[in-house]
């Protein structure tokens, strides 16, 4: 197991629909370690995750399903324009995926570590902790259509969700690489590679 200190590091973001999975796993094949956040918090809220007890401690059993899973669907309901309950659930949830997304860092095999972040600018504990951020990005209008094809949604619901998100000039603002995903490209593979070899050299000299 390799310290964390000693890894290359990215911190992987974009916006709903800007393709930063598909990105993450071009990275995935040419040899990155990736660590995805959210698959982390999905782990932690599972039935017998770390995170159910302290959440029926705190929020009570109505908010655990009957396959000891957290309720998702209610917990969303509670915690949507309650930022008192948001806090309290990010309270339990952060400190448990930081160190988990440590411990898996340190144990996964990989020239280096891409972690993949959706709320990478809203959580405001990631900028500063990688060594680079990557930010996919590309139009609102073009986030909206592919959100509606592949998720059946409402032009307003794309809207309203990407509005809970940081903006756009946000993550920008952030970053120090940026792929534009504008279209569905046979770009994207290489400019994917001409990353993947920056970091690599990068990873090197260390």
């Amino acid at each position: 197991m390799t310290s964390l200190a000693q890894r290359f590091t990215v911190g992987l973001t974009g916006g709903i629909g800007s393709g930063k999975t598909t990105v993450a796993n071009l990275f995935g094949e040419l040899g990155a370690a990736l660590v995805d956040t959210d698959a982390i918090a999905h782990q932690l809220t599972a039935p017998g995750g770390l995170a159910i007890a302290p959440i029926r401690d705190h929020f009570g059993a109505a908010f655990i399903d009957e396959r000891g899973a957290m309720d998702r669907a209610r917990m969303r309901g509670h915690v949507f324009g309650n930022a008192a309950a948001r806090q309290d659930l990010e309270a339990i949830l952060h400190p448990l995926i930081r160190s988990e997304t440590v411990r898996a860092a340190e144990a996964a095999d990989g020239d280096y570590v891409i972690f993949v972040v959706p709320l990478l600018v809203e959580s405001g504990t990631w900028v500063g902790r990688t060594d680079r951020i990557l930010v996919v990005d590309c139009e609102e209008e073009v986030q909206i259509t592919r959100v509606m094809q592949r998720n059946g949604l409402q032009r307003h619901e794309v809207e309203a969700i990407m509005a809970a998100q940081a903006s756009r000039f946000a993550r920008l603002a952030v970053a120090d690489d940026v792929i534009e995903n504008n279209r569905e490209s046979a770009a994207l593979p290489e400019l994917v590679q001409a990353l993947h070899g920056r970091y690599l050299e990068l990873a090197r000299a260390l």
